[in-house]
């Protein structure tokens, strides 16, 4: 590539033809901000599989250039706040939505949506968090700020197989607690159990419409599947428990009663990870670097190169892969 172009992919829509691909991208199409990266790393979560294949109404202009989640090295700013050879990271804040995103070589961002990579995490451990890692310790601190400690009972967790639910174990198995695992891959299991997991179950169990209330089951859960799984998860919380809800694989609705939360007293708290002021983003991260080991990243994230990203989103689509997808820019 010359110096006036970088490599990145590119979402197009012309008429009814939904296109995504990776091309070389003229410098000057890059779109306003204050500080210009070299990106390094980035990553593929539900919401860019669903932006790359067209599954989901995410792209909100185009073209677009997807990846939610970004780590890389400041070229150039016009922000005090940054300075050319700091490394950044990015999480949300629409970028991949309605701002160009993390899957180029080359990125032009907000210095507001920025924060320095935290001491103690390289960049590609960054991005093998990403955002799955970050939105599981939100819910993780959630939960702590709702009283749900290891003593309390066993923790639940939905869409134990994906990012979200993949770092929601490790963290919550690493913090003392006792996690169920749930999960349509039941192949999985020594992979989930290698995580921390000391009971799996199939997600069939929760997936289909049940009864406003059962048997108290567990403490506490962290849902990233929404729909029935999160209501029946809600039936099942013990007295006073807690549910973390954030993602909606299974669907947006959420066809539930009262009942538990008038007669049980659980609390449902939702988790943005989008727009999450700045001071919330830089305590998650911290505690993940403070957290994770060197030993945490080696089963739950998988490296391709930018060139095999689109393929893989499609994978990401149709339940193929587990845990993180680590992009390489520098491939």
């Amino acid at each position: 590539m010359s110096q006036a172009t970088f490599k990145g992919i590119l979402i197009e829509k012309n008429d009814d033809q939904y296109t995504a691909s990776v091309q070389a991208i003229d410098e000057s199409q890059l779109p306003a901000g204050d500080v210009s990266i070299d990106v390094a790393y980035s990553t593929l979560n539900f919401k860019d599989g669903l932006a790359i294949t067209g599954k989901g109404p995410v792209v909100r202009s185009f073209p677009m250039v997807p990846g939610i989640d970004l780590v890389g090295t400041v070229t150039q700013s016009d922000s005090d706040k940054f300075k050319a050879g700091d490394q950044v990271l990015l999480n949300g804040f629409g970028v991949g939505e309605k701002h160009w995103g993390g899957l180029a070589e080359k990125a032009r961002l907000k210095s507001d949506w920025l924060i320095k990579l935290p001491a103690g995490l390289s960049a590609k451990q960054a991005m093998a968090i990403g955002t799955a890692g970050y939105t599981a310790m939100l819910s993780v601190i959630a939960l702590e700020r709702h009283g749900i400690t290891p003593d309390k009972g066993d923790v639940l967790v939905t869409g134990a197989n994906g990012g979200v639910g993949s770092f929601a174990i490790t963290l919550l198995a690493k913090l003392g607690y006792r996690v169920i695992a749930s999960t349509g891959r039941p192949e999985e299991a020594d992979y989930l159990t290698a995580l921390g997991a000391a009971e799996i179950i199939d997600r069939n169990t929760l997936s289909a419409p049940g009864r406003p209330m059962v048997k108290e089951r567990w403490a506490a859960a962290i849902d990233s599947v929404g729909s029935h799984t999160l209501t029946n998860v809600c039936a099942g919380l013990k007295y006073g428990g807690v549910v973390t809800a954030c993602g909606l694989a299974q669907g947006m609705d959420f066809p539930a009663s009262v009942a538990p939360f008038i007669l049980r007293g659980i609390t449902l708290a939702g988790i943005d990870s989008v727009m999450r002021p700045l001071a919330d983003r830089e305590e998650a991260w911290a505690r993940l670097a403070e957290i994770l080991t060197d030993d945490d990243f080696t089963s739950i994230g998988t490296e391709i190169s930018l060139d095999e990203a689109v393929a893989a989103a499609h994978d990401l689509m149709a339940g193929k892969v587990r845990g993180r997808v680590l992009v390489n820019l520098q491939k």
